[in-house]
C-alpha cells in the first residue's frame, strides 16, 4: 500500500515527480521487427539474383506466373517466382507488423514508421508487377530497386526504436555523431541510386577494368554508360570518407558501442569496394554481384542503425536506478 504524501512546510502536499515515460511494445515485437529486416534482406538478395541472372521475364504474366499460383520451377522461373514467393512472405510480415504496432505500440511516431512500411510494400509489389508488365522499362526497374532499399531502412528503423537499449536510452542527443551518420546514410543511398541505374542500364561493364578506369586515372565520358559506371566508383570513395568519419567521431565520443558499429560499418564498406572490384574483374559473375548489391543494403542499414543509436545516450547508472524507484513508487 503506497504511503501518504508528506505535507510540506507551507501546508501543501508535496508529491514525487512522475518517472519519465518510456517507449512501450514489448520483446516479442523488437524481435518480431527484427525477423522481418531479415527477411526483407533476403528478399534483396532473391530480387539481386533475378537480375544478375536476368530472369526478369522469365514469368512473363502477373500477378500469376503462367496463369498459376506455382508454375514448374525450372530455369529462370525459379529464381522470377521465387522473388514472388520471399515478396509476398514479406509483405505478410509487415501486414503483422503494423497490426502489433497499432495495438502495442504508445508512440505515435514509431507507429506511423510502420503503416509507411506498409504502404511502400503495397507500392513495392505494384512496382514490381509494372516492370513485369512493361517488359522492365528502366526508370520503373530504378525504381522498384529504390523503394526497395527504402522499405528496409523503415522496418531497420522500427526494430532499432523498439528495442530495450532505445526505450531505456536518455532523451535525444544531437551530437557531431548525428551529422556525420545521417551524411553517410543519405551517401549510401545516393550510391545504390547510382548503382540500380547502372545494373538497369547494363552498364556494369561498360568500364571492364580495376583499378584503373579504361587503363586511367579519369576515363574519357563518351558514354552515358562509362559516365555512370564511373559515377558509381567515385561514390564509393565518398562512401568510405563518410565512414571513416564515422568511426572517427564514434571513437570521439568515447562510446563502446557506436566504436563497434563503426567498425562494423568500415569491415562491410571494405567488403563492400572489394565485391565491386571481383565484380568487375569476373564479368559479373552471379554470386558476387549477387553478394554486392546484398551488402549495399547491409551497409545503408548498419548506417542507420549508427545514426539512430548516436541520437541517445544511456542514463547513468544512478539516474536509472533512481526511475526505477519512482517508477515501483507510482505503481505501489
Amino acid at each position: 500500500m503506497a504511503r501518504a504524501p508528506r505535507p510540506s512546510q507551507g501546508g501543501t502536499l508535496r508529491t514525487p515527480p512522475l518517472p519519465p515515460r518510456q517507449g512501450g511494445g514489448s520483446v516479442g515485437l523488437h524481435r518480431f521487427a527484427v525477423a522481418t529486416a531479415v527477411a526483407t534482406l533476403f528478399l534483396i538478395f532473391a530480387g539481386g539474383l533475378v537480375t544478375s541472372t536476368e530472369s526478369g521475364l522469365s514469368v512473363p504474366d502477373w500477378p500469376l506466373s503462367y496463369g498459376r499460383l506455382m508454375p514448374p520451377m525450372v530455369g529462370g522461373v525459379f529464381y522470377e517466382h521465387g522473388h514472388r514467393m520471399v515478396a509476398t512472405t514479406v509483405g505478410v510480415l509487415t501486414i503483422l507488423l503494423a497490426v502489433w504496432l497499432s495495438r502495442r505500440e504508445p508512440r505515435a511516431w514509431v507507429r506511423r514508421v510502420g503503416y509507411g512500411a506498409l504502404a511502400a510494400v503495397v507500392a513495392q509489389g505494384v512496382l514490381g508487377g509494372l516492370t513485369v508488365i512493361f517488359l522492365l522499362p528502366t526508370a520503373v526497374s530504378v525504381a522498384h530497386a529504390c523503394l526497395a532499399q527504402t522499405f528496409f531502412s523503415l522496418i531497420v528503423t522500427v526494430a532499432v526504436v523498439t528495442s530495450p537499449a532505445w526505450r531505456a536510452a536518455a532523451d535525444p542527443n544531437r551530437s557531431p555523431v548525428v551529422r556525420i551518420g545521417a551524411a553517410t546514410v543519405a551517401m549510401i543511398f545516393l550510391q545504390l541510386l547510382v548503382g540500380a541505374v547502372m545494373r538497369h542500364t547494363k552498364a556494369g561493364l561498360a568500364i571492364p577494368d580495376f583499378p584503373l578506369a579504361l587503363g586511367r586515372i579519369v576515363p574519357p565520358m563518351t558514354s552515358f554508360p562509362v559516365a555512370v559506371a564511373f559515377a558509381h566508383r567515385l561514390g564509393a570513395l565518398g562512401v568510405a570518407g563518410c565512414v571513416a568519419g564515422c568511426v572517427i567521431q564514434a571513437f570521439a565520443s568515447r562510446r563502446p558501442g557506436l566504436k563497434k558499429t563503426a567498425l562494423l560499418l568500415a569491415a562491410l564498406v571494405a567488403l563492400q569496394i572489394t565485391l565491386g572490384a571481383f565484380t568487375v574483374l569476373s564479368r559479373k559473375v552471379v554470386a558476387v554481384t549477387t553478394a554486392h548489391v546484398v551488402t549495399g543494403a547491409l551497409l545503408l542499414g548498419m548506417a542507420l542503425t549508427f545514426t539512430l543509436a548516436s541520437l541517445t545516450e544511456k542514463k547513468p547508472a544512478r539516474a536509472r536506478k533512481e526511475g526505477a524507484n519512482l517508477t515501483r513508487r507510482a505503481i505501489a
